[in-house]
């Protein structure tokens, strides 16, 4: 059983008398597992039914396999939530924030600034022309509108497997707190970047600096929110420039070594940035602690 009665930080909320690192492998074999088993087996019903209707396939990419990718990994936030109460008997909403739910305010206040400072970003970033495809319009719609309903829940999927769970998890296995933030940042940020399955130095270095600053983010505000925000306005806005420019999918979606450049590191100062804009507005408050009981698992 979690602590019940002393506030804590995000991190520390599956904290108990013991340290329970097989129940955590545990639980991350069964995190990324699901993820996998949802992309290949969902995977296999889209190709299905691209051959069926007679889908054109370019190296093995299609709108819909797109957006059932999108789908996959969107389904991490009620498996993560499930893994959570399962094995640690806590309420699988209280990966939301150490209040026990979603932080509305705290996501619109994080939207209203980063939208369009990640528009900017962008802009720089596709400074550079990139190769155009040969799809046609139809299918470019399709993937606009996969980025406007799915990447965002695609990006909350990852933000509850890796900053929620993983951390939570890998958070509880030490006795100090700072101990435990600086393992279960570093673990959940390497198992991120390797589940992209990048063989570009630089690509993994993006994945890195993402997953570290958010991490620290989530942390700091004692919720996904913000994390959330970064992910889904950063993820959302790319797709939509890509097709708006048509850059060619198979192109923008490569994660070979030969494919990537030095301009893969143009967000890393968003980032950076985030991390700073809340040290700052969190200085006075310090790290978010929970209330007290919210994560209790018997906590209706």
């Amino acid at each position: 059983m979690a602590q019940t009665n002393t506030a804590v930080e995000y991190h520390r909320v599956l904290v108990s008398d013991k340290r329970r690192i097989g129940r955590g492998i545990l639980a991350l074999v069964l995190l990324i597992g699901g993820m996998q088993a949802f992309i290949f087996g969902l995977g296999i019903v889209a190709v299905l039914i691209d051959t069926a209707i007679g889908t054109e396939s370019r190296a093995g990419y299609t709108p819909l396999l797109n957006a059932v990718g999108a789908f996959s990994v969107a389904l991490l936030i009620p498996w993560s939530m499930l893994i959570q109460r399962w094995l640690y008997g806590v309420r699988g909403g209280s990966l939301s924030s150490v209040l026990g739910h979603f932080r509305f305010d705290v996501f619109g206040r994080a939207l209203m600034i980063l939208l369009p400072v990640t528009v900017v970003v962008q802009i720089v970033y596709y400074w550079a022309p990139f190769p155009q495809t040969t799809w046609a319009w139809h299918e470019l719609l399709l993937l606009v509108a996969t980025a406007l309903a799915l990447t965002p829940f695609q990006a909350a999927g990852e933000e509850y497997g890796f900053r929620g769970l993983i951390l939570r998890v890998v958070g509880s296995w030490t006795r100090n707190a700072r101990l435990g933030l600086v393992l279960g940042i570093i673990v959940s940020s390497v198992l991120f970047a390797l589940v992209h399955v990048s063989t570009s130095g630089l690509l993994n270095v993006w994945y890195l600096v993402f997953a570290v600053g958010t991490a620290w983010i989530t942390w700091r505000t004692g919720g996904l929110e913000i994390a959330v925000v970064l992910h889904a306005v950063f993820n959302t806005t790319q797709f939509v420039i890509d097709a708006a420019l048509q850059i060619d999918p198979t192109v923008a979606t490569d994660r070979s070594a030969g494919a990537i450049d030095a301009s893969v590191l143009i967000p890393v100062p968003l980032i950076i940035g985030a991390v700073i804009v809340v040290a700052i507005r969190t200085r006075r408050s310090g790290t978010a602690l929970t209330p007290g009981s919210v994560h209790d698992g018997t906590t209706p």
